[in-house]
């Protein structure tokens, strides 16, 4: 329960995840309104996130609204994957590869049903860190602070020995509220160098009660 503990998310920090547009392309083909897709959607795009509606419900639901045939559905959600997925920063997954044996490390990432296959597949998240929370695994996404339990009592760390690394200030802020330390992502020069700190001050200990 000692260990010091990293804990990463995905998109915008282990994966760089910049807006694709292909949402709005969506729009212009369909002859939609700026906004109508994510409008139909919100619902659907909830329960992909916390797993409370199946891959196979998602392609039914987004051809139901939005009128696509099976073949523009399987387009649609591959435009969908390429945006969700980016591309790997690997800069900061070799650095994380190197803590291995160093420190306990996982993964907490708000995500969407199919995520795990995916990431796992082009990369390989699974051999890099110990444990990988998904929102859409667990039914809780950040900034609940179950979140940030479920992913410190699945490492068996304490809170307080933990970083967590996230680049949405919102989250940063709930697990500081959940007892952990916590560093907003911007670029990975100034990420290394919170981490190695991290490590540096290694785990705190628990005050021992007077004896007597």
């Amino acid at each position: 329960m000692s260990a010091t503990c990293v804990i990463l998310d995905i998109g915008g920090v282990l994966e760089i995840t910049p807006e694709t547009g292909w949402v709005r392309r969506w729009e212009e083909r369909l002859l939609l309104p700026l906004g109508t897709v994510n409008e139909r959607m919100r619902d659907v795009w909830r329960a992909g996130s916390v797993g409370s509606i199946s891959e196979q419900e998602v392609h039914e639901q987004v051809a139901t609204r939005l009128g696509l045939d099976g073949a523009q559905v399987e387009s649609f959600m591959a435009d969908l994957w390429t945006e969700y997925l980016g591309t790997a920063n690997n800069e900061l997954i070799d650095y994380v590869r190197g803590l291995r044996g160093k420190c306990r490390l996982g993964i907490l990432s708000n995500s969407f049903v199919g995520a795990r296959e995916r990431e796992t597949t082009l990369y390989h998240f699974d051999e890099l860190v110990e444990q990988i929370v998904y929102s859409h695994e667990i039914g809780v996404e950040k900034p609940d602070l179950l979140a940030f339990e479920a992913a410190s009592t699945g490492l068996d760390v304490r809170p307080e020995n933990c970083l967590f690394i996230d680049d949405v200030a919102v989250n940063v802020e709930a697990a500081r509220a959940a007892g952990m330390q916590a560093h907003l992502f911007e670029d990975n020069a100034r990420t290394i160098a919170r981490i190695a700190a991290h490590l540096d001050a290694g785990p705190s200990t628990p005050e021992r009660l007077p004896l007597g």
